[in-house]
């Protein structure tokens, strides 16, 4: 099978055959499949899905609700195709996009991952353009991942690169660098965006602390997955030595006949001692956990792409 159009859902029963319906018409004499997700919906959306009777609709029901990053994870892992196709499923993605979007991927192999960028988009300026663009702005610079749009669910993948990806928690918002993580080629290009029609928008503002917590371990993934004790040793090892300074001072003073009991400053110097011993402490043991995470499942911290020899490759 050339492609899987992946969508996990939500109380969306209103835009199940609309959009059903826009995703034939958009890819026409394709070998295709549709792989919906339903995330514990609440409003008939199930029954609306299996009430369709369509070859290439394949329905994943969840028995209650896990949230979007584990419905599209579960979309991915029942994917046959050569090929995966994400996005939502609000009628907001187009899927006049994803000929195009396939054909950067498929042809050649210049590029393994191609994310849309919303242009146009019609959402609220208050509540969603405004603070998508400073989240776009501070993963940009953090991750290191330079797309204009990281939330846009359409993205078109190589199975491969998709189905390694571990989109645990609510990593969905930064599937693009968990795909560089893997060593995907990435690309960004304009695609059309609609209002919504029907139903009310899963997002908020609320979601801004999720984002900030989930880019620190994306931060973490990015530059110590494998070698965690460069982070917290390099700190402990300053704490430590900041505090033993501090010690080593005070002692001299208290040598020298001055009192030292009670200070502030003793105090610092004892909690920076403390502090920089916990960090390399846990510096060892997160060495040790990666080094189980890996060996554990017979992985290797390194993806190679592709192996010549002679003439011919093997992938």
């Amino acid at each position: 099978m050339l492609l899987s159009v992946v969508i996990s859902v939500y109380n969306e029963r209103e835009n199940i055959r609309p959009l059903i319906d826009r995703i034939n018409a958009a890819l026409p004499g394709m070998d295709y499949e549709i792989v919906y997700v339903d995330d514990g919906s609440t409003d008939g959306t199930v029954k609306e899905l299996k009430s369709i009777d369509d070859p290439r609709l394949v329905v994943v029901e969840f028995r209650k609700n896990y949230g979007q990053s584990l419905a599209l994870m579960a979309g991915i892992d029942v994917a046959r195709g050569e090929f995966i196709a994400t996005m939502d499923g609000d009628l907001q993605n187009d899927p006049l996009d994803i000929p195009e979007m396939l054909a950067k991927v498929r042809d050649g192999d210049e590029w393994d991952l191609v994310v849309g960028e919303r242009v146009n988009r019609k959402d609220g300026a208050l509540l969603r353009k405004i603070p998508s663009r400073i989240a776009n702005w501070i993963i940009r610079n953090l991750s290191g991942v330079h797309l204009r749009d990281y939330g846009c669910a359409l993205k078109v993948f190589r199975a491969e690169i998709a189905k390694d990806m571990g989109i645990y928690g609510e990593l969905h918002r930064f599937i693009s660098v968990l795909a560089s993580l893997e060593g995907a080629r990435i690309t960004q290009i304009p695609v059309r965006h609609h209002a919504r029609q029907f139903g009310v928008s899963k997002y908020g503002l609320g979601r801004t602390f999720k984002v900030v917590s989930d880019l620190m371990l994306m931060l973490f993934f990015k530059k110590y997955m494998q070698k965690p004790m460069h982070l917290f040793a390099q700190s402990g090892l300053f704490l430590f030595a900041v505090g033993a300074l501090i010690n080593v001072y005070l002692l001299v003073l208290k040598i020298m006949g001055n009192d030292v009991w009670g200070r502030p400053l003793l105090i610092l110097g004892l909690l920076l001692v403390l502090a920089g011993i916990q960090l390399i402490t846990v510096g060892i043991i997160v060495e040790v956990l990666m080094r189980t995470y890996y060996e554990s499942q017979d992985k290797r911290p390194y993806r190679i792409r592709t192996i010549k020899r002679g003439k011919g490759v093997v992938v």
